[in-house]
């Protein structure tokens, strides 16, 4: 069986910490097999009729596993799975229990308590960088093609139907029974177009006419789209109203693969490389657990920085994305400066094996490799 060490050491120091794990993650990532993966579980999965029917009293269930550890797969498909989890929580202490769903524990009515203080919360996100001493390292440009899905990266030939297989899976099981969403075609239209413009900035008024829905309407898809982790979406960061970009987001499809698959790539051009790996470096900022501290930034002259990292008691980090290092090509970050010069200013290109500086008058940057930036945060 494989082991995805880096997550699994994860699991391990939330228990020293809490008794509850939520485990969360887009279908296929790997979540049933990280918890089976793990030393001493007892494992369940929920969307067997016998398995539920054997939870119909929780404290009788866990009872019965008292000082164990426990796995509970796709818990969300239990009548009544909050009520499970807080009982496992408040009153057997002793048991480990990792629960797994495709969403944010909160993003459903389903969920009558979020377990606020309760629990410590992991996301499974696609393949990082750590997940390629588990897997087999094909080089980067099947890593963008195939994505960071276990089944859909190892697949011997392209998994076309696969993707399309995720997609109802997803509708069904995800949007579906979390959500309810009624018109399929066009939370669909809307997801397409999304992914075309992954890394983009999101406008809900240009998009209402193509898809057919209000702009509330499509305001509703995109919260359901982050929820299930499907888009990650970034709020700018600015000092200045008068001359920065103060309110418009910016959203990122959760996988490179999908982002290629929906816009008919069968093979990795040159010009792909830069915008596949800024989704990469999304990725694996969000897996070590800053998606919540990550912003971008823009002007109103259209100069743009990929992300900006918010650390405590740190100064802001300004990130460009770079596929090729290129020392001369700063000006982004040259006026990111001119506005914050308080700040760390970053070159993340995947061609830098050591970690330099360039000094350009009064403004240092770092130029570093994606594993350097992670050691350095």
């Amino acid at each position: 069986m494989v082991k995805r060490m880096y997550w699994i050491s994860r699991i391990e120091s939330a228990w020293k910490e809490r008794n509850l794990v939520w485990l969360s993650g887009v279908r296929r990532s790997g979540k049933t097999m990280l918890c089976r993966s793990l030393e001493n579980v007892e494992y369940f999965d929920c969307e067997l009729p016998r398995v539920r029917r054997e939870m119909g009293d929780p404290e009788e269930f866990l009872g019965s596993l008292k000082g164990r550890r426990i796995a509970l797969d796709e818990i969300h498909r239990l009548d009544n799975p909050s009520e499970l989890l807080k009982i496992a929580a408040d009153h057997f202490p002793e048991t480990k229990l990792v629960a797994t769903g495709s969403s944010t524990l909160g993003a459903s009515a389903k969920f009558k308590d979020t377990l606020a203080g309760r629990k410590r919360d992991i996301w499974l996100s696609p393949m990082i960088l750590e997940d390629w001493e588990a897997f087999e390292d094909f080089g980067w440009d099947h890593r963008f093609i195939r994505g960071g899905l276990p089944p859909f990266y190892l697949a011997e030939k392209y998994p076309e139907k696969d993707y399309q297989e995720w997609m109802d899976a997803y509708w069904a099981k995800d949007v579906q029974e979390l959500f309810r969403v009624e018109r399929r075609a066009s939370f669909f239209r809307f997801f397409e177009l999304l992914v075309q413009q992954s890394g983009g900035m999101f406008e809900a008024s240009s998009l209402a006419g193509p898809v057919g829905a209000s702009r509330p309407t499509l305001s509703n898809y995109l919260q359901i789209l982050q929820e299930t982790y499907i888009f990650f979406v970034l709020k700018p960061f600015f000092k200045y109203r008068t001359k920065e970009i103060i309110s418009a987001p910016k959203v990122y499809c959760f996988d490179t693969g999908f982002v290629a698959y929906q816009r008919g790539w069968s093979e990795i051009r040159e010009e792909d490389r830069g915008p596949l790996w800024e989704h990469f470096v999304l990725n694996q900022l969000c897996a070590h657990g800053w998606k919540d501290q990550l912003r971008y930034w823009k002007d109103k002259q259209k100069r743009e920085v990929d992300f900006v990292l918010l650390r405590r008691g740190k100064l802001p980090c300004a990130i460009e994305t770079k596929w090729k290092a290129d020392p001369g090509n700063i000006g982004n970050l040259a006026a990111f400066h001119h506005s914050h010069p308080e700040s760390d200013k970053i070159i993340l290109a995947h061609d830098v094996d050591r970690t330099f500086t360039r000094k350009i008058k009064d403004m240092q940057v770092r130029f570093m490799s994606l594993p350097a930036l992670i050691k350095w945060l």
